[in-house]
């Protein structure tokens, strides 16, 4: 009896296990309804590779058509003017906009902020001084050196010191403003007011007025030619810029660029070529043109004096056999104060020197180099150079000089 129930009991755990494992195999496996069409599984055969060589088909014959049966275009289709297509990589670049420069007229009165700061030292030294109670030997002496300090030279300074000595004894009673009223009055006597200041543009021929502008590099000689087109053109004349510093690759470069900016043209030669050639060119190219001036920037080389001497001799000679020279301007570096001197001489042995363009007077005290290289040349100081802007180039006004050398006693 025990054996039969023994036996069900295994019957029955083994059905259970079987239902399971029935049961499991579907819920992991969805068999698609019965009756539903079975999906075919797709084949994606390699593309066929071309046939070659023997294996090649032959090509299939296709029915061409003959011209009459193209149809052509109607007239009203067909396009009068081909429109050209302007290519932007060869497009001429576009022409820089031509500027206006500022009017010269009171230029150095608008920019006399910017120098009273730089000589601030100067005049306000000399007239702290003389404001002393008792003007003894020791505040003459430190007077003296006040000026030799500005670079005003040996002599003039001693002239200079001289006469306030005695205008200061005569005087009697020193007020601020009578102290003040007598250094302007002696400075401008130093600086001088006789003197023709103007920049000579304009020839007794028909010829243009010819610039030419000499100095050593690093001056600012090209650009000073450069900002002078720009005085030009501001006070209504029309120029032509002639590159003759051709043995540095930059200064032609630099010289069109500032002639582009007013749209004055720039005669250029190649590097390294004759300074004479380009001179002559330039001043061909302005009688052609019929330009009001022609001003011709030229080499600043100084390591052989000969070699300077015949080179800028032979641009002088070049260009008077078209017109005379009206101006031949000195750029002397203000900051290099008496060293400045030096290179004035060797400049004055190889041309007639007739004006003095001062750069870069704003960045140094020694204002007094105007006095000094005036004394040395015979020449006037014709334009000052107040700051790096295009339109910092000044007429040089001997009273607006010294008014910013004094200050206005406020």
């Amino acid at each position: 009896m025990e054996f039969v129930i023994l036996a069900v009991v295994i019957a029955l755990v083994a059905v259970g296990a079987a239902g399971y494992l029935v049961v499991t195999g579907r819920r992991s496996k969805q068999l698609p309804p019965s009756g539903a069409p079975t999906a075919t599984p797709t084949i994606t055969a390699p593309p066929a590779e071309p046939h070659v060589g023997e294996e090649a088909e032959e090509p299939r014959e296709e029915p061409r058509r003959t011209i009459e049966e193209v149809a052509l275009p109607t007239a009203e289709e067909i396009v009068e003017e081909p429109t050209a297509v302007e290519d932007p990589v060869m497009a001429a670049p576009p022409a820089p906009e031509i500027e206006v420069p500022a009017p010269t007229a009171g230029r150095l009165v608008r920019l006399r902020a910017r120098l009273a700061r730089s000589q601030n030292s100067l005049g306000k030294g000399l007239l702290t001084l003389l404001s002393r109670e008792h003007l003894d030997e020791d505040t003459w002496e430190e007077i003296e050196d006040t000026l030799l300090t500005a670079d005003v030279g040996v002599a003039p300074t001693q002239e200079l010191v001289e006469r306030l000595r005695e205008r200061v004894r005569v005087l009697g009673t020193r007020t601020p403003d009578e102290l003040r009223a007598l250094l302007r009055e002696e400075l401008l006597a130093l600086v001088g007011t006789d003197f023709d200041r103007t920049v000579r543009t304009e020839s007794d021929t028909d010829a243009p007025g010819i610039v030419m502008v000499v100095g050593v590099n690093g001056t600012g000689k090209t650009t000073t030619t450069g900002k002078l087109a720009r005085v030009l053109v501001a006070d209504g004349r029309s120029v032509v810029l002639g590159a003759a510093d051709t043995f540095r690759a930059a200064a032609a470069d630099q010289l069109q660029t500032w002639g582009e900016r007013v749209g004055a043209r720039t005669v250029r030669g190649p590097e390294a070529g004759d300074p004479a050639s380009v001179a002559y060119d330039a001043v061909k190219e302005g009688i052609a043109e019929g330009a009001d001036v022609v001003l011709i920037d030229t080499a600043g080389r100084l390591h052989t004096k000969t070699g300077l001497m015949d080179e800028l001799g032979k641009v002088k000679r070049v260009v008077e056999k078209h017109a005379p020279l009206d101006e031949v301007l000195l750029v002397l570096d203000a900051t290099t104060g008496q060293n400045g001197l030096v290179q004035a001489r060797v400049f004055a042995e190889v041309v007639d020197i007739t004006g003095i363009a001062l750069t870069k007077l704003d960045g140094t005290a020694k204002g007094g180099i105007v006095v000094a290289v005036q004394r040395e040349l015979g020449v006037p100081v014709k334009l000052v150079g107040l700051g790096e802007g295009p339109d910092d180039l000044a007429p040089f006004e001997p009273e607006a000089f010294v008014d910013a050398l004094i200050g206005d006693g406020a």
